[in-house]
């Protein structure tokens, strides 16, 4: 569950929703039909670590059941569960103090995927966002990455591959 919102981006409640027929294997993708927040459906992708998670998890879950984490019957996991469950892994990784939600995991899901390069563009797709804004709200770069982007661009101004003539912002 933490892997497949980690790397896929999808809201606790959209994971949650999803049944089995919305999962393509082959395809590494999962269909959200509908959000609950915005009403609107699309694709998120899942990454190689989320796949080889999900394969195990499918191999153990109960197989006649419609939702991909489910509950007892024919509903789907409920929110408290889903919260419990992330507290207790939080709680054997010792990182309880950290103030970690499941939503937090969307917010490093858009910050890891902008810092490696991801245009802001496509990840607002992905993320399910009508507005850009949004997006820029949920992805902050690293400090590792700004650090890279700083010394690549130093690396060119320094080689002379900016021009070096600026008009004045005051015209004399």
């Amino acid at each position: 569950m933490i892997l497949m919102l980690l790397r896929s981006g999808m809201r606790i409640s959209e994971l949650l929703a999803v049944k089995l027929q919305d999962i393509n294997l082959r395809e590494r993708t999962v269909t959200i039909r509908e959000s609950a927040k915005t009403g609107n459906g699309r694709i998120v992708y899942v990454s190689d670590d989320a796949y080889k998670a999900l394969r195990k998890w499918m191999k153990v879950r109960e197989a006649n059941k419609k939702y991909l984490f489910h509950s007892h019957g024919e509903t789907s996991m409920s929110y408290s569960t889903a919260r419990s469950s992330f507290a207790n892994c939080l709680r054997k990784a010792h990182l309880v103090r950290k103030n970690y939600t499941l939503h937090s995991l969307r917010h490093t899901f858009a910050s890891e995927l902008l810092s490696a390069g991801m245009p802001l563009e496509s990840l607002q797709i992905l993320m399910g966002h009508s507005d850009i804004e949004v997006t820029r709200r949920y992805a902050r770069l690293t400090d590792r990455a700004l650090e890279k982007d700083y010394s690549e661009a130093m690396k060119r101004i320094e080689r002379g591959e900016i021009d070096g003539s600026y008009r004045s912002a005051y015209q004399i």
